[in-house]
């Protein structure tokens, strides 16, 4: 039976993902049972075995996720949009609406409070695997949406190039979970998802 949950996704991911750059996540597990798995020496695939679909937080091939952002709810628009996201300007862009506070008006809520009627996104999950963190390729960091500058971008194989992915997933992934998560190397959810319509 196909379940939904929710997840959440800071401004930028949600961007790449409405431009069709993000197709995955990388979460830390976290769950004791999952751990406890790995310490015993199982191998990170069991962890994803559907029989085992109770270890992931964010479920199985088939499931779905419902994106969680930041957030605004309009006062006195009509017609306007259910909900601000933080992707403002872009979410209401040739709508036509007149008199809209700037951006840096607008008091903006945590992606935690919003609920799933307000939702604009929906992922279903296309597969689930557990890798160490320090495992990804390049190309899988481009899947997480990240995009290198123009600048840098003009061939594949300058060393400003090759460089630049990396050091941009660490960064990224430290701004998150704090300074010395990417050294710590932990086991990963990686949960590959397409989007479809809500």
């Amino acid at each position: 039976m196909m379940k939904e949950r929710p997840i959440l996704f800071s401004a930028p991911m949600v961007r790449a993902i409405l431009e069709g750059r993000k197709t995955v996540t990388r979460r830390e597990v976290k769950k004791q049972a999952a751990l406890d798995c790995l310490a015993a020496g199982f191998e990170p695939a069991f962890l994803a075995l559907a029989g085992n679909s109770d270890l992931c937080p964010y479920g199985k091939p088939g499931d779905r996720l419902w994106v969680r952002e930041t957030w605004a709810q309009p006062a006195n628009l009509d017609p306007g949009p259910t909900v601000y996201r933080a992707t403002y300007p872009d979410c209401i862009k040739g709508q036509g609406w007149e008199n809209l506070p700037p951006a840096s008006a607008i008091r903006w809520k945590p992606s935690i409070h919003m609920f799933r009627r307000d939702s604009r996104i929906l992922l279903e999950i296309t597969e689930v695997r557990v890798e160490r963190l320090q495992a990804i390729s390049r190309s899988d960091i481009r899947a997480e949406g990240l995009e290198c500058p123009p600048e840098l971008a003009s061939d594949d194989v300058s060393p400003n190039y090759r460089d630049w992915y990396p050091a941009a997933w660490r960064d990224l992934w430290e701004s998150i979970n704090g300074a010395g998560a990417w050294e710590a190397n932990p086991w990963v959810w990686v949960v590959e998802f397409k989007r479809v319509m809500p």
